[in-house]
């Protein structure tokens, strides 16, 4: 996998700009990630705010990196969600 547009410092999360910057160049569109995969056009902005880890999953694997590593607050150490999930 090819590493996000920047690697953020431990204890830190991508800004969601670098997330979207990350999916451009990779010809992606968050809309276009939540409508391929079933969700509404709206799901995949929605996990940028708030936690929604298959979501969040699916944005990490475009952008080439872990959802940990984009949302470092909201996975624990062993890459586990943290607190509620949607489902």
């Amino acid at each position: 996998m090819q590493p996000p547009v920047s690697t953020p410092e431990p204890g830190s999360a991508l800004h969601p700009a670098d997330v979207l910057t990350a999916l451009k160049k990779r010809s992606r569109t968050l809309a276009g990630l939540s409508i391929t995969h079933g969700y509404h056009a709206t799901a995949a902005g929605k996990a940028l705010r708030t936690p929604w880890p298959a979501v969040e999953a699916i944005i990490a694997r475009e952008t080439g990196a872990w959802p940990w590593d984009i949302w470092t607050s909201r996975y624990t150490a062993n890459g586990e969600p943290i607190g509620q999930t949607r489902r």
